[in-house]
């Protein structure tokens, strides 16, 4: 197993969570994996790297066929979860209770998505002594960082996404992705979850089309022969 390498972790939520991961590749790849049938997401950088509330691409089914289009990371929090009824919806990440009556409203295939990613992110367990941050891994396919994509559900919402400083009510098309056991090259960083991994065509039409009694059987450790910790990925720039 290659050497865990460890990075200087930013805040960015909540450390028992998979709340950063990046992307870097291009639309025509996507393209290519999952044949798309309409692009509306602009122009997609050639880096990016993606954190909770923010906007990021997506594949989801729709009536004529599979659109690429840009929704915001985080589905909506369960109500008891919020600290007043009224406050702003940061939102939830991922997604492992799938038994949950919240979530189950989101397990059909119309709202289920694929999310694209070369490289995900584990805090580690133990702070740095002198920053006190705990430490970022990151995990690829293999050093290349081949595309990849995450199991997802998407919703259209109303009401109102951010902090009660910035606040932005509205209607928000939003989308999370599901986790589930770790295998054993996370599991020394990170033992409660990693995310669920899709890298084949196949895999993708599971997940978009079938009934949830078989596109279950997806939410499986993946296999430690096929993921390696990696160097951090490139920083966006611009």
């Amino acid at each position: 197993m290659p050497e865990l390498l460890a990075y200087d972790g930013r805040k960015i939520g909540e450390a028992g969570l998979c709340n950063l991961y990046n992307l870097t590749t291009n639309q025509q790849a996507i393209r290519d994996f999952v044949a798309l049938t309409h692009d509306s997401i602009g122009n997609l950088e050639p880096i990016l790297d993606v954190y909770p509330d923010r906007p990021a691409p997506v594949v989801r089914k729709t009536d004529g066929g599979l659109e690429l289009a840009r929704l915001t990371w985080g589905m909506p929090t369960p109500v008891e979860h919020l600290k007043t009824p009224d406050a702003p919806d940061t939102g939830v990440t991922n997604v492992r209770k799938t038994w949950i009556r919240h979530w189950q409203q989101w397990l059909g295939v119309e709202h289920r998505c694929v999310v694209p990613a070369t490289a995900f992110s584990e805090y580690g367990q133990v702070p740095d002594p002198v920053t006190k941050r705990k430490p970022l891994y990151w995990f690829a396919l293999d050093q290349a960082q081949p595309l990849f994509f995450f199991a997802g559900i998407w919703t259209r919402w109303e009401g109102t996404r951010g902090s009660n400083r910035t606040p932005r009510p509205g209607e928000h098309e939003l989308f999370a992705f599901l986790t589930t056991d770790v295998n054993e090259v996370v599991k020394p960083i990170h033992p409660k979850a990693m995310p669920v991994i899709l890298t084949n065509s196949d895999e993708v039409e599971v997940w978009l089309t079938a009934d949830w009694r078989e596109a279950k059987a997806l939410q499986r450790p993946f296999p430690a022969d096929r993921l390696e910790g990696i160097e951090k990925p490139a920083t966006p720039t611009g």
